[in-house]
């Protein structure tokens, strides 16, 4: 999302290099870029105003100490002033009352209050060991009530079953007594959108609101609408006691304003945000992760995070012992490795929070999962001994395998090529080369073509 920014930024960098600190003379013209480059993001405007001015007040007669470059320093008071804009300190979940702890999710229509909701409920029982109640005052759309009874059933979560006739209130007030007796300690409640702001919606979930008294009251906003999605948080603010922003679609392509805007228009931090469609796909926000990410520092923890806990662990060990030992790696293990990138949010996902230095072995290759869904088609139709010794395959297999998949045989060359290239990488790794094997990773990459 926010390539663009980083880019920008980056060339604001090199501008300053050769100067011995930062002064007003050589600071205005890259403050003029870095305001151009909040623009083009879509970040409101006051937002950019309020911005510039604390980064050129804190920045000139900054002294460059030691062996930090203009350029380095000011990049320091950038990443400090993101952090304040997005939100300063992380926020966690109040969960802090007597059980049930009530979760209100406010939005409009497509915003993905529904989905959110059930990968809350996911985020919440996997690491906070919660029992949690899911419930829908959506009576307007049948369809988002079964849809979260889906996804209840998708996470292990209960479902609070709505009768029709119901109304809202009504609902609500069921619920709670439901989850009450049998012991949930968290109750999600999935409210009513519409495509627009008006008043009857404002007055049904402010009722809502007043009878459940929820701990947590969460807008759910759709990143890539951008500066509209900013004022409609605002809108919900001054109706609605909210006490944080849900913020989905992180992994889309919008210019990522609503990300630097909703903190400060709003004054209400962003909690969580969605980064994949994958019920697994939302995160904890951390304003210090996410500014590293705009300024190409990457989430080098974000990332740790995701490893740990998507990556299968035995599959993992299994693989270096079988390094160790001496055998060599295969094509059963070349896709198991596209496994566990796919259990991380795809490749896309996973060098997204790599250092820029690190990703630019696999800055131009946009990789799609249909090509390492096509990957694993050409495996798959290899017998066991092809894929444990790919030497074998000759022209006349090729062909078969080609046919089974449903590809060229072209496309089965250049998989066996970028195996080769992922079986040196990893001989590398196991020597303990990690900068080899960084450069290694490109080579690795299935190629759009």
């Amino acid at each position: 999302m926010f390539d663009n920014l980083t880019g920008r930024l980056s060339g604001v960098i090199k501008t300053l290099r050769g100067e011995a600190r930062l002064s007003e003379s050589n600071i205005q013209d890259a403050l003029r870029e870095v305001r151009l480059a909040l623009l083009e993001a879509d970040v409101a405007l006051p937002v950019v105003k309020d911005f510039i001015a604390r980064v050129k007040e804190k920045a000139i007669g900054h002294e460059v100490m030691g062996s930090l470059t203009p350029g380095q320093a000011l990049v320091g008071v950038v990443h400090q002033e993101l952090i304040t804009i997005i939100g300063g300190e992380k926020v966690d979940l109040n969960l802090a009352t007597v059980p049930p702890a009530v979760i209100l999710m406010a939005g409009l229509q497509g915003a993905g209050k529904t989905t959110s909701s059930g990968k809350l409920a996911k985020w919440l029982m996997e690491n906070k060991k919660k029992k949690v109640l899911l419930v829908s005052c959506d009576i307007y759309r049948p369809a988002a009530i079964h849809q979260l009874e889906l996804l209840a059933s998708q996470v292990g979560a209960d479902f609070f079953p709505v009768q029709v006739g119901q109304k809202p209130s009504e609902i609500g007030v069921a619920a709670l007594d439901f989850a009450r007796r049998h012991h949930h300690e968290v109750m999600i409640v999935d409210t009513a959108g519409r495509l627009g702001i008006d008043e009857a919606m404002m007055q049904e979930i402010s009722e809502l609101g007043a009878l459940l008294q929820p701990i947590e009251t969460l807008f759910v906003v759709d990143a890539m609408q951008g500066q509209d999605a900013v004022n409609t948080a605002k809108a919900f603010s001054d109706a609605l006691p909210l006490t944080g922003v849900i913020l989905t679609k992180l992994d889309g392509d919008a210019r990522g304003g609503a990300a630097l805007s909703v903190k400060q228009i709003t004054g209400k931090p962003i909690k969580f945000a969605g980064v994949a469609e994958k019920l697994t796909g939302l995160e904890a926000f951390h304003p210090d992760r996410m500014a590293s990410r705009i300024l190409g520092m990457g989430d080098v923890l974000g990332l740790i995070e995701e490893a740990q806990r998507s990556a299968d662990q035995q599959e993992a060990e299994k693989l270096m012992k079988k390094m160790k030992s001496g055998k060599a790696f295969d094509l059963d293990d070349f896709k198991a490795q596209f496994q566990q990138m796919r259990n991380m949010g795809g490749m896309n996902a996973l060098m997204d929070k790599l250092p820029a230095q690190f990703s630019q072995a696999a800055q131009n290759v946009k990789v799609d999962d249909k090509i390492i869904n096509r990957t694993e088609g050409i495996i798959n139709s290899m017998t066991k001994q092809e894929r444990a010794k790919p030497e074998i395959l000759k022209a006349s297999r090729k062909r078969r395998i080609a046919a089974g998949a449903g590809v060229s045989v072209q496309e089965v060359n250049r998989l066996l090529a970028q195996f080769e290239q992922a079986r040196k990488m990893m001989k590398m790794m196991n020597k303990g080369g990690m900068a080899k094997m960084m450069r290694g990773i490109k080579g690795m990459l299935p190629r759009p073509h």
